[in-house]
């Protein structure tokens, strides 16, 4: 009789890293009927979508008997979640004051299977890229630990790169912040990475020790479950097998996630809308969970889309208040706007009433595999990348924060598979804003400049973008090289107990 192994999954709470690392939970059980998950969930109930889908996955776990199951770690006594609000450390030490809980729904749940021959053993964790303090519990209870990147490859490396050039040659990338002209050569990139591409995090003041660390961490892993495929990211993979010392990696992507937990209710009246339209002729506009403009930049936008002449479908999301007195952005998700003519024109939407539509939040998968989407204007997150790959909608990249440039300089400089309008934007995310500075508004002319080329139709990056779908609903299926991955790892984590 084939043996049951347990695996704990410990993700981030974020939309970006927590829904891939679900899916790719669900897939694994799909996939082997010997492996059984428990997902610990760290809840903020604050962030209004997160809340909403986490509510939604312990309901179904509830009264489920499949082999995947949801514990929200909030509902436990003593979870404190006060740090939600605050960026970098204090966010890093929300997690670290998690680890107790863990511990003890880790070893509640080895004593519930205690003296049962048919019940499963525990097999190892996977925890986020960010959550890899929670490796010192799985060594607590003598189990492997995997890490799951919610990033792509190319990221993988570079973090593995700056990390070396940090420890061993004393190189501190925060003395690079902003600097216009530096590049650096990066194994995992074909061409030279310039300055303005590394994520934020990584030249901000006090950031890289936090990075480096979860990095050395990551280093330590069994193995590495990254949400990439080896057709897109060929060179990153291979560099990550051949130099950097770093553990086993298994591409498993794209890992997409293709409903919405908010349910065909809030999508119904944009799918009337678009199938209003013609073939491949909406371009959509949509910025992530985290992603907003200011009101000088979103008439910029409008002015664009107005002068464009195209069909658009924009989901507009109001910035996030800010705190007078440090005169600093909130670290927390935009919201809605009860009426957007309140930050933009009468005359904008009555001139751009036969072709244009302008929502709240939008399903967005449920978008992009629309017929009617020809092209998507996108912060440049690696899940929505990785969506508007698998459904061959062309990107035009517009990066906000995080690793978005990053994703940017790959998508349009190393792979030739999106055009740009801004790579070197910088969201005010993380610094001082005023309302009276338009130093970094991106003007209509390139936005225009940016949508206009991306709906060509005859385009080279077209063809490729639809070509690399083909490839990426392959790669998933038996045969293909994340299915083969896949097994690599189930493999592994089964080879644990025996």
């Amino acid at each position: 009789m084939n043996k049951l192994e347990e695996l704990i999954f410990i993700p981030l709470p974020g939309m970006g890293n927590l829904v891939p690392m679900v899916e790719t939970a669900k897939t694994l059980v799909d996939r082997d009927q010997r492996l059984f998950i428990t997902v610990l969930i760290m809840n903020l109930p604050s962030v209004a979508e997160l809340a909403a889908y986490i509510d939604d996955l312990v309901a179904t776990s509830a009264t489920s008997e499949e082999r995947i199951k949801f514990i929200d770690l909030s509902k436990l006594d003593g979870y404190d979640p006060s740090a939600e609000s605050n960026p970098g450390m204090l966010k890093s030490l929300f997690i670290e004051n998690q680890k107790p809980h863990v511990k003890n729904v880790v070893a509640e749940l080895i004593r519930s299977k205690a003296g049962d021959p048919n019940s499963s053993r525990l097999a190892g964790f996977v925890v986020d890229m960010f959550c890899t303090v929670m490796m010192d519990v799985a060594a607590e209870f003598r189990v492997p630990a995997y890490v799951y990147y919610a990033s792509g490859a190319a990221f993988l490396g570079l973090m593995f790169h700056f990390q070396a050039l940090y420890d061993d040659d004393g190189v501190d990338p925060t003395e690079f912040e902003d600097d216009p002209v530096a590049e650096f050569a990066v194994p995992s990139f074909v061409e030279p990475v310039p300055a303005t591409s590394l994520p934020k995090e990584l030249v901000l003041k006090g950031r890289p020790p936090l990075l480096f660390y979860h990095t050395r961490k990551t280093r330590e892993a069994k193995g590495i479950l990254v949400n990439s495929f080896t057709e897109l990211e060929t060179h990153a993979l291979r560099s990550l097998s051949a130099g950097y010392k770093a553990p086993p990696v298994y591409p498993v992507g794209p890992i997409i996630r293709f409903s919405s937990v908010r349910g065909t209710g809030g999508f119904a009246d944009i799918s009337k809308w678009l199938d209003d339209q013609p073939l491949s002729s909406v371009v959509f506009l949509c910025f992530g969970s985290k992603g907003s403009f200011r009101e000088t930049q979103l008439k910029e936008i409008a002015c664009a889309l107005e002068h464009s002449g195209v069909r658009f479908l924009w989901s507009l999301r109001r910035y996030p208040p800010r705190d007078k007195k440090k005169n600093t952005v909130t670290y927390a998700s935009p919201q809605e706007y009860s009426n957007p003519r309140d930050v933009l024109s009468s005359e904008f939407f009555d001139r751009t009433a036969e072709r244009g539509k302008v929502i709240g939040w939008a399903p967005q998968a449920e978008v992009l595999a629309h017929p009617a989407i020809g092209g998507f204007v996108s912060h440049c997150g690696w899940n929505s990348t990785l969506e508007s790959i698998w459904f061959g909608v062309p990107m035009v990249m517009w990066p906000l924060h995080a690793e978005q440039h990053l994703n940017a300089f790959e998508l349009v400089k190393e792979l030739r598979l999106a055009v740009e309008i801004k790579l070197d934007y910088k969201s005010y995310f993380y610094g001082e804003v005023s309302d009276d500075d338009d130093d970094g508004v991106v003007r209509w002319e390139e936005i225009e400049s940016g949508i206009r080329r991306l709906m060509e139709h005859d385009s080279e990056i077209r063809k490729r973008v639809k070509e690399l779908s083909e490839k990426s609903k392959r790669t998933v299926l038996k045969g293909g090289s994340s299915y083969s991955s896949m097994d690599l790892f189930i493999n592994d984590v089964i080879g644990n107990c025996t």
